[in-house]
């Protein structure tokens, strides 16, 4: 059960950003009376799902037979690149959220106006299959450094399921919360349990010997903090926390996190709609000002 929490907190948000992207557009379709074009969005969404799973098999078995430091390079490098799409999506949603909307409805009007079966299934594809990949490629980095992939795995589909049920009920009209708060804490817990997925990927490049300093360690908190600890369990769990961690994965967690949360937080605030302020009707030509 180490990362239950981390990969359903991960799952939970990737699926429920899917999510809100199918119901935008099925809503969408319903409410313009084309909901002949429905089946062309579910048929999209079931090729970006089984592409996504198909996807995360190869992540899974494709390095088995290696090597251990060859292992260790495709796991570091893909952590990486996990790391990388996951701050392109927080940062992206931040940044898109308010038009997210606006933006799908005109791909719709696009597609269906282009005719043919094959432009909508694309636009339900993408729109889904993006958030899928994502996904698969961030959990299998996040289980990467669990002892059991059980716990895991079923963090993750708990939060894919919850993100599922949310959005039937969004849909539905049952539930209404402030998304753009739920984006704006996610993706700042997100942010720290991507500097954890770096930090360990720098150590799988160390062990794979194609970084230094393996043994050269920033800290060692291992009697503070046993890695069997509850409180090491957690840490290790959410935030791929290292009781005994090298320098290069220290520099690179601060290197990543504080620049990453800074243009987060600022994205946050500059997307923020301004203040109100009250103003007075300007006069008519030729009016008189009262006293």
């Amino acid at each position: 059960m180490n990362t239950f929490f981390g990969n359903y907190l991960i799952g939970l948000r990737e699926g429920l950003e899917a999510t809100l992207v199918v119901v935008i557009l099925v809503a969408y379709l319903v409410k313009s009376d084309r909901t002949s074009l429905l089946g062309r969005i579910w048929t999209g969404v079931a090729i970006a799902v089984g592409v996504s799973l198909a996807f995360g098999a190869l992540l899974t078995f494709g390095p088995r037979g290696l090597s251990f430091e060859a292992q260790e390079a495709i796991g570091g490098t893909l952590s990486i690149i996990a790391v990388g799409f996951v701050t392109w999506m927080v940062m992206w949603m931040a940044r898109s959220a308010r038009s997210l909307s606006g933006d799908l409805k005109g791909q719709v009007d696009k597609a269906a106006a282009a005719g043919g079966a094959a432009s909508l299934v694309l636009v339900a594809m993408l729109a889904v299959g993006r958030e899928g990949l994502e996904t698969a490629l961030f959990l299998w980095a996040a289980t990467a450094a669990a002892d059991s992939t059980t716990g895991p795995l079923v963090g993750a589909a708990l939060g894919i399921g919850t993100a599922v049920v949310l959005g039937y009920l969004f849909y539905r009209g049952a539930v209404k919360i402030n998304l753009s708060k739920f984006f704006t804490w996610t993706g700042a817990i997100l942010i720290l349990v991507a500097a954890g997925v770096l930090a360990y990927g720098i150590h799988d490049l160390q062990e794979a010997g194609i970084l230094p300093g393996l043994n050269n360690l920033a800290f060692d908190v291992s009697a503070t903090i046993p890695p069997s600890s509850i409180l090491g369990t957690v840490l290790k769990g959410v935030f791929n926390f290292s009781p005994a961690t090298t320098w290069l994965e220290a520099i690179a967690w601060v290197a990543y996190v504080v620049p990453t949360m800074f243009l987060f937080v600022r994205m946050v605030w500059g997307s923020a709609p301004p203040p109100r302020v009250a103003t007075t009707p300007a006069a008519e030509p030729g009016s008189t000002p009262s006293a």
